[in-house]
């Protein structure tokens, strides 16, 4: 993530920018909220997933996603938010409650 960022800034392109994942972040480095913050001005577009399981933004997972998405409205993100988790039950109940846990 921060190679990437690093890379992103030295290329200096408005026409290339990161894909920030919520989900593989969390996996791979942890300390979204911070990463955030750090990568604001190279993130164009944000993932959403729960963890474990990629499933959906629900109690049983460890990604809280509201202090996230206050964060995202915090550092001036104006871009979209997609939500890709895998269904483990009636997929739009799982949309809803995604759109209303990312709903800061």
């Amino acid at each position: 993530m921060d190679w990437l960022a690093g890379l992103l800034r030295k290329v200096g392109s408005s026409r290339i920018k990161l894909l920030f994942d919520i989900y593989h972040v969390q996996i791979m480095h942890g300390d979204v909220i911070r990463r955030i913050e750090q990568h604001k001005d190279v993130i164009a577009h944000i993932h959403t997933a729960g963890n474990p399981g990629r499933h959906e933004l629900d109690e049983n997972q460890e990604i809280q996603y509201m202090p996230i998405m206050k964060k995202l409205v915090q550092v001036g993100y104006k871009g979209f938010v997609g939500h890709e988790f895998i269904p483990t039950r009636n997929a739009r109940e799982g949309l809803r409650q995604a759109i209303q846990a990312c709903d800061a």
